[in-house]
């Protein structure tokens, strides 16, 4: 039995004059914005999904969190990421 696949719905939202002329000239506007949707959501944090706040409950978990880990900077990269203080182990 072939499974059915979802039909696409279909979301719009609002763009500036700006916006509008920078992908003007893009071949199939609708394939480059569901790329760039897709991997904005890839690189999305996933505590607070891309809202930059995180929730009083979801502070308290970090709060647990963080009494074992830390945030560093990587001497090679120079990027910050998260420490565990058992890594070693």
């Amino acid at each position: 039995m072939p499974t059915e696949h979802p039909k696409a719905e279909i979301v719009t939202f609002k763009a500036d004059e700006s916006l509008l002329k920078a992908i003007g000239g893009i071949p199939n506007r609708s394939q480059f914005i569901r790329a760039a949707i897709l991997a904005a959501l890839e690189n999305t944090c996933p505590l607070c999904k891309g809202t930059g706040l995180l929730t009083p409950n979801q502070r308290e978990h970090w709060r647990k969190f963080a009494h074992t880990h830390s945030v560093e900077r990587c001497e090679d990269c120079q990027e910050f990421h998260l420490l565990c203080e058992h890594e070693d182990e």
